[in-house]
């Protein structure tokens, strides 16, 4: 995208406000604001095998290949061969600039091992704490939750709809196996 910004975005050269001053004044003052510097004329970079070279190029260069390409755009599709085509199509939509991917072959894997030794040691500290951790409280037993049913009866606690309703069909405070 910004490649395409920087070919579309027009470089115009300082303009002077109109002031009382003449230009000469100004071109003295600010000679490097308002002359445009002569650039050595790049040598043109053979379009064959572009993909390879890009990564190689300077910026300069980068710049001379995308004004061929422009040039060569302004022809007919048909009259270009296939090497300026792939040129023309691999400096539009190649995978540099902002098209660079983002994970190198191998990344996947290398994501994959590291939740792999996550989910090992998140693992090992559950176990490790369980371990280490005091036995359960005595009122988690399946005796203490029978006693608490039975308590609950005999003060009818919640007589519409808990466990002292008529219809109940529940376990009441039973939730442990043990």
């Amino acid at each position: 995208m910004q490649s395409a910004l920087r070919l579309a975005r027009h470089r115009a050269p300082i303009r002077c406000l109109a002031t009382a001053a003449s230009p000469s004044h100004v071109a003295g003052s600010y000679s490097t604001a308002t002359t445009t510097p002569s650039k050595p004329k790049a040598a043109a970079v053979p379009l064959s095998n572009v993909e390879a070279m890009w990564t190689k190029l300077t910026a300069e260069e980068k710049d001379g290949v995308r004004a061929q390409i422009e040039v060569l755009n302004q022809k007919s599709w048909k009259d270009l061969s296939i090497d300026d085509k792939k040129a023309a199509y691999y400096v539009s939509f190649g995978p540099h600039g902002a098209r660079t991917p983002v994970s190198k072959p191998g990344d996947g894997l290398k994501v994959f091992g590291g939740v792999l030794v996550t989910l090992s040691v998140s693992a090992v500290l559950f176990f490790g704490v369980r371990a280490m951790a005091p036995e359960a409280p005595r009122t988690i037993n399946k005796e203490w939750q029978e006693a608490s049913n039975q308590r609950a009866l005999d003060q009818k606690m919640n007589p519409i709809t808990g466990i002292s309703s008529e219809d109940y069909k529940g376990k009441g405070f039973v939730v442990s196996q043990k």
